[in-house]
């Protein structure tokens, strides 16, 4: 097939088909092995990243064979987490009050959000309770009409007037309906959904909606599980299922919801974006951690002790995805999360709407509501992902192009050499001997370190000597090492026993057991990074 399709593309850049199949393999896979475009994009790519921290992390576990020298955290696949159009997604009283209070149009991308704290627990009210009930009606005027599409007579459908309730807490779930979304979470407990749904002590109504692939069998059977939940008689005015999802209702919803709920199996969410966009209209979001909530989620950690939402906690190390016990117990903490924290914090909100009338800043549910505004809103905005792309990747790849393109392609051509000169002469490299001063030092204080290097057929400059010092984990590895470039000691060239000495100093900067090594990587300027080859020399 790639003979088929490929061969004169491959014989107009010189590389021949076999080497172009080559590409989309990891090292060691079969000649026959299916061609991987993930990987061929790894190989030919400059800067890679994640959509995530934890997508990050992730990629550099899965595609770590390509660069097998080295460890998994230093793997060259970075992250820029995604982010969203405030413009695009915030509802018009939201974006009015974020004017008034932060200074700024959201839309053009500022970002100082300290403002959102000084929000009144009124403005807050009055901006979501009208999107909450635009949304109410966005959903009747849905239901109804998708209705009578099925066929449906007008008599059957005075229901529909009365689905949700524009003053009642609302939990929303939109996206797209695959498998590894899990939307049909709550459903793994339906007697203790419908007893949450009809216990008119704690008011809450559930809005979902999505589309599921047209092959995908499993993410079509959630959304029929979906509906024939949300089409019991009894149920149907709290819990809705809306079909036709398309972006004027994600919009209606996001502005809408005062919760939003992301179940996903972990780790399978890359980064998830509706999560953001309801947090700028002022919803909490109740999620997995995994994807952009991961790392945005703040436990609590900020000065005043108040979470920016609620996380579900992320399983176990080995944990299998998609398993049905994990699935349970995420169904259990969801449902605990849900009675005990969310619903009796909006029925302290209701108590307090009916005491002071909202003039402060008291409410514990818009306190929280301001400290997501306030830690989520530089963090989800799209500007700042766009400007950490321009930043971390594009002007350095233009950078780095402009070199190699430099007279007539010289840049080009002179690394490319270099890489066939180190991939074939490498293994002539050896760090031979560390040597390390081994007097006891207090915290901060230095140790001397000299590594003997045999360079083999490297040349002097081609290679680079690296002193890691960090704390020595359980597996007796360093964690998160501080990594420090060494220096000859004395001539860059070979004594006569063929070592060059480089010396540098290892900085007890953390308490506990700390270890250190040395490696050597290769060096030239038009490399994006020492790593990008994947040869490390080690010490012995």
């Amino acid at each position: 097939l790639m003979e088929r399709y490929f061969s004169r593309w491959a014989s107009e850049t010189g590389l021949g088909v076999q080497t172009l199949v080559e590409l989309g393999h990891t090292p060691g896979e079969p000649p026959d092995s299916p061609f991987n475009m993930a990987v061929m994009g790894m190989r030919l790519s400059w800067f890679r990243n994640g959509v995530s921290r934890s997508h990050g992390e992730t990629s550099r576990a899965m595609f770590g064979r390509l660069w097998p020298g080295l460890p998994t955290a230093e793997v060259p696949i970075g992250h820029v987490t995604n982010g969203v159009h405030p413009g695009t997604w915030l509802a018009p009283e939201m974006s009015e009050l974020f004017v008034e209070r932060l200074g700024h149009d959201t839309a053009t991308g500022g970002t100082d959000w300290s403002g959102a704290g000084l929000i009144t627990d009124h403005e807050l009210r009055d901006a979501c309770d009208t999107a909450r009930a635009t949304l109410v009606e966005v959903a009747r005027q849905r239901l109804r009409s998708g209705a009578l599409d099925a066929g449906r007579s007008p008599s059957e459908l005075a229901w529909t007037d009365q689905a949700l309730d524009p003053s009642t807490t609302t939990i929303c779930f939109a996206r797209r309906m695959a498998t590894h979304k899990r939307a049909a979470l709550l459903l793994e407990q339906p007697d203790r959904l419908r007893e949450l749904l009809l216990d008119g002590s704690r008011p809450v109504q559930f809005v979902f909606a999505g589309k599921a692939h047209t092959d995908d069998d499993e993410g079509k059977e959630m959304v029929r599980r979906l509906v024939a939940f949300a089409s019991e008689p009894a149920l149907r005015h709290r819990f809705v299922f809306l079909a036709d999802y398309d972006m004027a209702l994600a919009r209606a919803m996001v502005q809408g919801a005062d919760v939003w709920l992301n179940t996903p199996m972990h780790p399978l969410e890359a980064s998830g974006t509706s999560g953001m966009k309801a947090a700028l209209n002022g919803a909490l979001n109740l999620s997995v951690l995994d994807g952009w909530w991961a790392e945005a989620f703040d436990a609590g950690s900020g000065p005043n002790g108040v979470p920016n939402g609620w996380a579900i906690a992320a399983p176990a190390a080995g944990t299998q995805p998609g398993s049905r016990d994990q699935a349970r117990l995420d169904s259990n903490t969801l449902f605990e999360l849900i009675e005990n924290q969310v619903l009796p914090l909006a029925a302290e909100e209701r108590r307090h709407r009916d005491s002071t009338g909202g003039d402060d800043r008291s409410s514990p549910w818009w306190n929280r509501v301001r400290h997501s505004l306030a830690t989520l809103g530089p963090v989800v905005d799209a500007h700042r992902m766009s400007a950490a792309y321009d930043s971390d990747m594009y002007r350095p790849a233009a950078a780095l192009s402009r070199a190699l393109a430099a007279q007539d392609n010289s840049g080009a051509r002179a690394l490319s050499e270099f890489l066939g000169h180190i991939r074939a002469d490498w293994d002539s490299l050896r760090v031979a001997a560390v040597d390390v001063d081994e007097r006891d030092g207090d915290l901060g204080s230095r140790r001397r370190v000299v590594a003997s290097v045999e360079p083999g057929r490297m040349r002097p400059g081609e290679i680079e000597v690296q002193l890691l010092v960090g704390h020595i984990g359980a597996g007796g590895e360093l964690e998160e090492p501080t990594v420090t470039p060494m220096s000859p000691h004395g001539s860059p060239e070979p004594d006569r026993d063929g070592i060059v000495r480089y010396e540098g100093d290892a900085v007890l900067s953390v308490p506990g057991r700390m270890g250190l090594t040395v490696r050597a990587v290769p060096r030239h300027e038009l490399l994006s990074t020492p790593l990008e080859p994947g040869l490390v020399a080690w010490a012995d």
